[in-house]
């Protein structure tokens, strides 16, 4: 794809993979690019894993596809997508053949296993899918979902043959019994019902757990149903009467999110949100071993057929693999992460650094695509990231303790904390000569620190609402600070003085940049628009508008002849700086794109996405 950009020669394309080094092809799988992307970094948020039922294969599904892995080699071996608005769950079919996909739409996609061809869309939900099951001859499907029903399907025709609801309550998991008789769900208010699998009747409700029931099987032996729950519980229960037979409490009522049983039902595994797997006696509800190794919550819990394997996925982008026997940990995939709020080239242009919402700070080689460090503390979410000019130090910001953290790039360590917010810090920007940072808060104000005392040096005072984008002018000399007042205030790098107000957004202003040459402004609102201002006078240039209500990020190329923005209809555009005119749309995130970045030569366009993935566009 060509596309005249100026009155000059230059052009921009969009290259495939064939014309770039095979580097990622060797080091990094990159399956199913969307068109124009060079590479993919990260794999998605993981949304459950389960083995085929011969053990040759393990899927893990996530934001963006179905990942598939040898489970003798652990290689991967493809990744299915498709177009499904924002995986949240799957199944694979009892004889290996279909995935069943369910969306945050209320979707639920069909996949040929073998293919990954889309085989039928199940349609008749209204809201996002939380649980989805095949029966085991493999003949129905059921779904719980948002809107509060439970629906069965026609696995072959894709029809909805019953739709069960028993309240007003989300539904969040679901089971059937091991004959295909009874289908169980667990809800948000802490019920679990049992149904009749073929009439829809409702059989029994099960009352004890106080919030949401996140998961609900039966015993291989259809004798017990165990169910762990936001509550901080598990509870047992005999699957025939529905008596209550014991309640398991884990330490410090964290969540328990997932629970699997092994192969011979003697064994159960509960996934919790205090970073732990659990491992129990399903006859005594003995607590046998405690798995530790995870650094965030725990989501899917998988064992193996041959039941010698835990499989184990987290919000921490890691599958860990262990022995249930010993509990010993044997492997670790990584890769997968959550929503990726910023993203930034080192000033060499060799490392990517994303931010995250669970409070990760991720570096990856630019040129491999493999993750080199990981930065982690007690924050969550990571609003902003930014280098150092030298490229040894990252300063990153947080939702919530209010500070400001400056890391080592090469060890690791924390080196620095900024202190003396009372609010949620969204936005930091490292000065030119890298002496100064200036952050920006929900205080209303941005303030201005020496980047190697970690001093505090002055408070810029003047919006009347939160501050969401800092920036510096190349030559240091002024700051522009935008928004939630819908301005962009420009102000004396040295002095503090408020210089000017730019006034013309009807909504938040996301992000502010200056181009290269200092001359010119770009904002990205919720206002659905990108306006272009003159530093100098403060006159509004030109109106950038799309097919989206919110502009997060705009910046400039290092030339400053292009403008990239991320937006939440999931897509990356390319304007032209000095006229406004639209270049191109970029598309294949499968959710909004919080931040892009241009690498330091300007070659190279990383887009960092809500999908929990950073896409890297090749522009020349």
């Amino acid at each position: 794809m060509k596309k005249n950009l100026f009155s000059t020669s230059l052009t921009l394309i969009l290259v495939s993979t064939l014309l770039i080094s095979n580097t990622f092809a060797q080091d990094y799988p990159q399956w199913e690019l969307p068109e124009g992307a060079i590479a993919r970094i990260g794999k998605g948020g993981i949304r459950g894993i389960q083995y085929a039922s011969d053990g040759t294969l393990l899927a893990v599904a996530s934001n963006i596809g179905i990942w598939l892995y040898d489970t003798t080699t652990l290689q991967e071996t493809g990744l299915f997508t498709g177009d499904i608005d924002g995986i949240s769950c799957m199944a694979l079919s009892p004889d290996g053949r279909t995935f069943a996909i369910g969306s945050g739409n209320g979707n639920i996609h069909l996949l040929d296993r073998v293919t990954g061809i889309p085989k039928t869309t199940l349609i008749g939900h209204t809201d996002g899918i939380f649980s989805i099951a095949f029966s085991p001859d493999g003949r129905t499907i059921a779904s719980g979902s948002s809107d509060s029903t439970i629906g069965l399907w026609n696995a072959d025709t894709g029809e909805q043959q019953i739709t069960l609801s028993g309240d007003r309550n989300r539904v969040f998991s679901m089971a059937f019994s091991p004959d295909g008789e009874t289908v169980i769900s667990g809800s948000e208010d802490g019920t679990i019902r049992l149904w009749n699998a073929n009439t829809g009747e409702q059989k029994i409700t099960l009352v004890g757990h106080t919030r949401e029931v996140n998961s609900v099987p039966f015993s291989p032996d259809g004798k017990t149903i165990v169910s762990g729950s936001g509550d901080g519980t598990i509870r047992l229960w005999d699957a025939i009467t529905g008596t209550h037979k014991k309640t398991l409490i884990i330490e410090d009522k964290f969540s328990v999110n997932s629970i699997v049983f092994s192969p011979d039902g003697r064994t159960f595994a509960s996934g919790n949100s205090d970073n732990t797997i659990g491992l129990w006696d399903t006859n005594t509800g003995e607590h046998k071993r405690t798995l530790i190794g995870h650094t965030r919550y725990i989501d899917s819990v998988a064992f193996s057929p041959d039941g010698n394997t835990i499989t184990t996925g987290s919000a921490d982008g890691t599958l860990r693999f262990w022995d249930p026997h010993t509990g010993k940990h044997t492997k670790t995939l990584t890769g997968y992460t959550d929503e990726v709020r910023s993203v930034a080239f080192s000033p060499d242009g060799r490392t990517i650094a994303t931010g995250h919402y669970l409070g990760t700070v991720r570096l990856w080689d630019a040129h491999t695509g493999k993750q080199k460090n990981t930065f982690t503390e007690d924050i969550w979410g990571v609003w902003s990231v930014a280098f150092s000019p030298d490229g040894n130090t990252i300063v990153t910001s947080g939702d919530n303790r209010n500070i400001i953290t400056l890391w080592d790039v090469h060890t690791g360590k924390h080196t620095k904390t900024l202190t003396g917010y009372t609010d949620e810090v969204r936005s930091v920007a490292f000065s030119p000569d890298g002496n100064m940072i200036v952050t920006g808060n929900s205080d209303h104000t941005a303030r201005l620190w020496d980047a190697n005392t970690g001093k505090h040096k002055m408070t810029l005072k003047g919006h009347t609402w939160d501050v969401w984008s800092v920036a510096f002018s190349f030559d240091g000399r002024t700051i522009a600070t935008g928004s939630s007042d819908h301005t962009i205030r420009l102000w004396d790098t040295k002095t503090g003085t408020h210089q000017k107000t730019l006034i013309g957004h009807t909504s938040r202003v996301w992000s502010v940049a200056f181009s290269p040459d200092g001359n010119t402004i770009a904002t990205g609102s919720g206002d659905g628009t990108i306006r272009l201002w003159n530093t100098n006078t403060g006159e509004h240039k030109h109106t950038l508008t799309g097919d989206t209500q919110n502009f997060f990020r705009v910046v400039f190329s290092p030339d400053g002849r292009i403008i990239a923005s991320g937006s939440d209809d999931s897509t990356v555009r390319l304007w032209d700086a000095n006229t406004g005119i639209h270049i191109t749309t970029l598309t294949g995130h499968a959710a909004r794109v919080r931040s892009v970045a241009f690498s330091p030569d300007g070659r190279i366009l990383a887009s960092g996405s809500a999908d929990c993935t950073v896409l890297l566009w090749r522009l020349r």
